[in-house]
């Protein structure tokens, strides 16, 4: 087949909705997207973030190389003709079953019986065609067939059309029809028909537990791979852009400075520019190449020779060292809470400010983040389940590969936004934690947790992440929530990152939230500045006083997990939910009579009143 230009999506959108072997559903047609060995490296610049790579080579090998940028256009006025023009990710048209949409003909789009109609200026015109349709008058639009196949295991088929009207193998070849009884669009109202031997089958019979008896078995198709490989799991029929079709494996990392010194930074950003050279000659030549390419910000204020003395000092290990270890919160506690966070301009710049009035007896330490850049890696994908938060990979539905064989490396995404950083004083946690109040709130979230890993067959006794977790993560929910209203940014755009440990050496209690827009370079500075004092006392203020009160209790301040097997008790979406692009666990693990008195507990809650006593 041709090649064509189809559409245009978003960089990130490849990581979060499209990427390798999603569909991606386009105006006229449906595509799927191939796997990352079919990509043009050559277009995808590398993205340099020690601590998430070291992250992902521990999760899919030690043979990855390279987090890389997706290919994108720099400009949009590029002449689509043009080689430059051609950028992109390849794409195949799934399912390859279409439907024309004035005879109902099903069939292949490489059958014979349809015809591609490409528009060069225009992408998202380009269509598909009946050519010989009876009831059009010279040329009829196909569609896709919006029935799919799929599996827990990754695997991804057209619907067996054949197969189900027939009901089973058999040697009619007749051609298929689509067509619609009844008024409504409901699936006792769909059928199709063969032509030749008048079989017919309504599709309602293609879902719930006849589907089992009516559809074969998994063929274990990839087709973003061209591969096929056993399959033993149960196939399930999905709608073409349903949510449970593609869920994203990623991994994210802020991209704090792991050196004090500033230049020493730039060294270790640019390490792959640098590693080989040889003399400061050498080094000057290569810094007039980064300046004029714009590729290391920064490294124009320093003198060469300068720039040369700190390559000898991280070439024989003098300056300090990579981070390798898979840990990503801690290194980034660590700088949060250090005394004298470094500045690595333009991806990281703090100031720290005093605990806001009336919670310096909760609150050790807030830090404004002005400048903050999140680095995201995509690391394969489920289908039919979401993955589970856990690193056991026996503990999530089989991730299925972006490639064939081992990946050298993997596409991800760098977002710049701002943030607030809460530290939390460790005192007053360990004696909230020490209540039996708050015990037999842990126990009774417990018992939720339990009995949502046994209904899915996991194990009970792993997974939960404590009670000092909960608390936070409400928090953060709480103040997501607030800020929202008085930023200038949607709620969906605020995110949390909540760092809770109780491990004695290194103990965590801390909520950072952020803004980071994937569609634009910078910030609009009005998440910082609701950090400040005057500011972040009176919004933590509402934001407790307004959880005191859900607008569903007492049936939301009452809700027992352990009754229906659920991961939140006093939450829902009317005071605690967020949305889950926001959400580090999907709403899970959310209680508000730990941080305020509800209706139902009043002797849980970290803070007792309206404004906490200082």
């Amino acid at each position: 087949m041709t090649d064509h230009v189809v559409g245009q999506v978003r960089p990130s959108q490849l990581l979060w909705t499209y990427g390798p072997g999603a569909l991606v559903d386009l105006p006229n047609m449906s595509v799927i997207t191939m796997g990352t060995d079919r990509w043009n490296t050559d277009r995808c610049p590398p993205v340099e973030e020690a601590r998430l790579l070291a992250a992902v080579r521990r999760v899919l090998g030690p043979q990855v190389q390279r987090l890389r940028f997706p290919p994108f256009l720099a400009d949009d006025s590029v002449d689509p003709l043009s080689a430059e023009g051609k950028v992109g990710v390849p794409v195949r048209p799934f399912p390859r079953w279409l439907r024309c949409v004035k005879c109902g003909l099903l069939a292949e789009f490489d059958s014979g019986l349809f015809e591609i109609k490409p528009d060069l200026y225009r992408p998202e015109r380009t269509h598909f065609t009946h050519s010989n349709c009876d009831k059009g008058k010279k040329f009829a639009d196909a569609v896709p067939a919006r029935f799919l196949t799929a599996c827990r295991n990754g695997h991804l088929d057209d619907f067996p059309w054949q197969w189900f009207v027939h009901g089973g193998p058999s040697k009619c070849k007749g051609t298929l029809r689509f067509f619609e009884r009844g008024a409504s669009l409901q699936t006792e109202n769909l059928w199709v028909k063969c032509d030749t031997c008048d079989a017919a089958r309504s599709l309602v019979h293609a879902f719930g537990k006849e589907a089992q008896d009516n559809l074969p078995a998994c063929r274990g198709r990839h087709p973003h791979l061209d591969l096929f490989e056993e399959c033993d799991a149960e196939l399930r029929t999905i709608l073409l852009g349903a949510t449970n079709g593609w869920f994203p494996v990623t991994l994210s990392a802020l991209a704090i400075p792991l050196e004090k010194n500033q230049l020493s930074q730039l060294i270790l950003d640019g390490w792959e520019y640098f590693s080989d050279a040889e003399s400061a000659d050498e080094v000057k030549v290569i810094v007039k190449t980064l300046v004029k390419s714009s590729s290391l910000p920064g490294i124009d204020k320093w003198d060469y020779r300068d720039i040369w003395k700190a390559v000898q000092d991280r070439q024989d290990g003098k300056s300090g060292s990579v981070i390798t270890e898979g840990d990503i919160k801690g290194p980034e506690w660590e700088v949060l809470t250090s005394s004298n966070p470094p500045t690595d301009w333009p991806h990281f710049l703090s100031t720290a400010q005093p605990a806001p009035e009336g919670f310096t007896g909760f609150i050790d330490r807030v830090l404004l983040l002005e400048r903050l850049r999140e680095v995201n890696a995509l690391l394969g994908y489920t289908r039919v389940e979401a993955p589970e938060e856990s690193a056991d990979p026996d503990e999530r539905p089989p991730m299925a590969d972006l490639c064939r064989g081992k990946p050298e490396w993997v596409p991800a995404s760098e977002v710049h936004g701002e943030g607030i950083f809460i530290q939390l004083n460790e005192s007053a946690i360990q004696v909230w934690e020490g209540q039996e109040a708050v015990t037999r709130r842990h126990v009774r979230l417990d018992a939720g947790h339990r009995g949502w890993r046994n209904s899915r067959h996991l194990d009970p006794n792993v997974g939960n992440p404590g009670i000092r977790f909960a608390m936070l993560h409400t928090l953060a929910h709480l103040l997501v929530r607030e800020l929202a209203l008085e930023c200038g940014y949607n709620a969906a755009s605020i995110r949390e990152r909540v760092y809770a440990s109780t491990d004695e050496a290194n103990p965590m209690a801390g909520v950072l939230l952020y803004t980071a827009a994937a569609d634009s370079d910078g910030t609009l500075g009005g998440l910082v500045e609701l950090g400040k004092p005057e500011s972040l006392g009176r919004l933590i203020a509402q934001a407790l006083d307004r959880a005191h009160i859900c607008s569903s209790d007492p049936l939301c301040s009452e809700h027992d997990p352990g009754k229906d097997r659920s991961l939140h008790s006093a939450a829902c979406h009317s005071c605690a939910f967020v949305a889950e692009t926001s959400c580090e666990r999907g709403n899970r693990y959310l209680d508000r009579a730990l941080v305020v008195h509800t209706l139902e507990a009043s002797d849980a809650a970290l803070f007792s009143g309206t404004v906490a006593d200082g």
